[in-house]
C-alpha cells in the first residue's frame, strides 16, 4: 500500500497545473526578474579608482609615512589600489580640479590639507585617508620623540632612523588587523537569490497539502477509500511526503540549473552545504503543508492559499522584500525568525559566507530537521484523531 499510495500521489502532483506552475514555473520567473533588476546595481554602485593629485614639494617629500602610503595605494599591481595619483605643482593640481579631471589634491605646507571642489564618495575616501595617516604619522612621530629623549638621557649616542623605524613597527603591530574572510563571490543581490531558493522550498508546502488531500476521507473519494482500508496512518503520511518530496526536488534541481548555467549565478565554494540546507528547507516546506492540510478543516482551494500566504510571510520576515526587515526582526522579536523557516534557510546561507565556522549553519541544519520532524509528528497525531460519523 506504500508504494501504491506513493506512485499514484506522484502522478496527481504532476498532472495538478496549478503546483506545477508554483513549484517549476514562478522561482525561474521569479529569478529572471531579479536577475534583470539587479544584475548592474553592483557595476553602478562599485567604487571606482579615485583619481587624485598629489603637490609634490619638499613638505611632501619629506614625509615618508604619506609619501609611501600613496605609493602603495597607487600600485597598478596592487590588488589594494585605491587612486589614480599625479605629482606635479599647486597651479597644475588646481588647473585639473577645475576641469573635473581629479576628485582633488593634496598639499602639505604645515600641516597636510585636502582641497576639492563638491562633496561625493570620492572626496570624502581621498580626505578620510589622508586624516587617518596623518593621524598615524603623528602618532610615530611622538613614539619617536618620546624614545630619543629617554635614549638621551641613558646613552650619549643614538641612532634616530633606528629609533623612528622601531616607533612604525610599533604603530603597525598594535593596528587592528581585519581579515576577509567571506566569499569572493559575495553579493547583496545574492541575498534575493538565497531567499528565492528557500521561497522554492517553502512552497514544496503546496505539493504537501495536495499531497496529503488525496488521503483525507473529507478530501476526496480516494480519501474515502484509504479512510476505511487497514493501511496505518504514518504510511499514507510517509508515502504522500515522498511523492511531494521527489516533486519538489525535481522543481529545485531545475531552478539551480537554471540560475547557474542561463543566469550565472555563483553559489562560490560551499554549493554542497547549500544543496544540503536546500534538501533539508525542502523537507520543512513540506512538512509545514502536510501540517496545515492535516489541522485545517476546510476546502482544498483555501489550504493552498493559507500555505502561499504563510510562505509569503516567511519570506517577507526573512528579508526577501529587503533585507532591513530581516535585521529589525532579529533585533526586535528573535524568536519569531528562530522558528520562521524561510529564515532558518536563507540564515544558513548566509552563515556559509559571512562566517569561518559551520556553527550557526549546522544550529540552522538541526533547527530545519527539528521543525520537519515536529510538523510530521503533529500530522500523523491529527490524521490518526479523525473519525467520520460517516463517509
Amino acid at each position: 500500500m506504500f508504494f501504491h499510495n506513493f506512485k499514484y500521489t506522484f502522478k496527481v502532483l504532476f498532472k495538478n497545473k496549478m503546483l506545477i506552475f508554483w513549484t517549476f514555473a514562478f522561482p525561474i520567473i521569479l529569478g529572471t526578474f531579479f536577475n534583470m533588476a539587479f544584475s548592474d546595481i553592483e557595476n553602478s554602485e562599485k567604487l571606482d579608482i579615485i583619481p587624485i593629485a598629489i603637490v609634490s614639494n619638499e613638505s611632501f617629500e619629506s614625509n615618508s609615512v604619506l609619501k609611501e602610503t600613496f605609493r602603495y595605494l597607487s600600485d597598478e599591481d596592487s590588488e589594494a589600489q585605491l587612486f589614480s595619483t599625479k605629482y606635479t605643482n599647486e597651479e597644475e593640481a588646481k588647473s585639473l580640479l577645475e576641469e573635473g579631471d581629479i576628485s582633488g589634491y593634496l598639499i602639505i605646507v604645515d600641516t597636510p590639507k585636502v582641497v576639492v571642489s563638491t562633496n561625493g564618495i570620492n572626496e570624502t575616501v581621498f580626505k578620510s585617508v589622508v586624516d587617518e595617516v596623518n593621524q598615524n604619522s603623528q602618532l610615530i612621530d611622538a613614539i619617536a620623540k618620546g624614545n630619543i629623549e629617554k635614549e638621551l638621557k641613558n646613552n650619549s649616542s643614538i641612532n634616530p632612523e633606528e629609533i623612528y623605524k622601531n616607533a612604525i613597527e610599533l604603530v603597525q603591530k598594535e593596528k587592528a588587523n581585519i581579515k576577509n574572510i567571506s566569499s569572493s563571490n559575495l553579493s547583496y543581490t545574492m541575498i534575493e537569490f538565497y531567499t528565492l531558493i528557500a521561497m522554492t522550498c517553502l512552497y514544496g508546502g503546496i505539493l504537501g497539502t495536495v499531497a496529503i488531500n488525496q488521503s483525507l476521507a473529507n478530501m476526496s473519494s480516494t480519501g474515502k477509500r484509504v479512510s476505511v482500508s487497514p493501511t496505518k496512518k504514518r504510511n499514507i503520511i510517509f508515502s504522500s511526503v515522498l511523492a511531494g518530496y521527489l516533486t519538489q526536488l525535481i522543481g529545485l534541481v531545475l531552478l539551480f540549473l537554471y540560475t547557474i548555467f542561463v543566469l550565472k549565478v555563483d553559489y562560490g565554494t560551499h554549493f554542497p552545504e547549500i544543496v544540503v540546507l536546500s534538501l533539508l528547507g525542502s523537507l520543512a516546506g513540506l512538512s509545514l503543508g502536510i501540517v496545515v492540510a492535516c489541522l485545517i478543516k476546510s476546502n482544498e482551494d483555501l489550504k493552498v492559499g493559507i500555505m502561499i500566504s504563510v510562505t509569503m510571510l516567511g519570506c517577507f520576515l526573512s528579508g526577501m522584500m529587503g533585507i532591513t526587515m530581516k535585521y529589525i526582526v532579529d533585533k526586535n522579536i528573535p524568536i519569531v525568525n528562530k522558528i520562521n523557516p524561510v529564515n532558518m534557510i536563507t540564515d544558513g546561507f548566509y552563515s556559509l559566507y559571512y562566517y569561518d565556522t559551520f556553527d550557526r549553519f549546522y544550529g540552522n541544519i538541526i533547527g530545519l530537521f527539528l521543525f520537519s520532524a515536529l510538523c510530521i509528528s503533529i500530522s500523523i497525531w491529527s490524521i490518526r484523531r479523525q473519525k467520520y460519523d460517516s463517509i
